[in-house]
């Protein structure tokens, strides 16, 4: 093939991919939107207080310190258990940096006997939780002694471009909780995360059914 028409055909080819979408959202996929949406995560699981983990609602409990109370990684397990799936969680783990503990958990042998595997890239990320898989991202915190972050990628039809450029989509717990953001809005609090990639991936093999 001539240089000239290779070049053109990568240049095709890289601009098509930029704007192609990660994938539609499935049936199965609008059925994940419904059970995140019936989560209320912006109702409950609210910082600043200590939480069921199951629920989002305050326990009562007194706040003895004065660190913030934030709860994605207990929503992100309250998520997958809703859903039957067995994702890191009180009591087998303290709430306390909880979401650095699984980003441990999800890779080694527990997290891979019970169903999780990781993911590649974010815009395959977007496409299987759009197909109607649990997809989690996921960030370890350099400093052991404070927490990382996780969310649950929420399924939506964007191109690929805009999926490098902000991230999937996600519905979290956190400082800010959000039934629909983006991972850059989602992981703010780690910026550098997000600059420098560090955030990863992980799928469970479970399909939900269709509605």
């Amino acid at each position: 093939m001539h240089p000239h028409r290779l070049i053109l055909l990568l240049l095709v080819t890289f601009i098509f991919s930029a704007h192609a979408a990660a994938g539609p959202v499935t049936p199965k996929g609008e059925a994940l939107i419904k059970t995140l949406d019936a989560m209320h995560v912006q109702e409950h699981w609210i910082a600043g207080a200590i939480v069921d983990w199951r629920t989002g609602d305050p326990t009562g409990q007194p706040v003895t310190n004065t660190s913030k109370h934030t709860h994605c990684s207990q929503f992100a397990a309250a998520v997958c258990d809703r859903l039957g799936i067995y994702l890191l969680h009180p009591p087998e783990h303290s709430s306390v940096l909880l979401a650095n503990a699984q980003f441990d958990w999800l890779p080694g042998d527990k997290g891979t006997k019970n169903g999780w595997s990781p993911v590649p890239d974010a815009i395959t990320a977007q496409d299987m939780a759009n197909e109607g898989r649990i997809v989690v991202a996921v960030y370890k915190n350099h400093d052991p002694a404070k927490s990382g972050h996780i969310a649950i990628i929420r399924p939506c039809d964007k191109p690929s471009s805009q999926i490098i450029e902000e991230g999937p989509q996600v519905t979290q717990a956190g400082g800010t909780n959000y039934n629909s953001g983006t991972l850059k809005q989602g992981f703010r609090n780690h910026p550098e995360a997000f600059k420098n990639k560090e955030i990863k991936f992980y799928s469970h093999h479970a399909k939900l059914p269709a509605p």
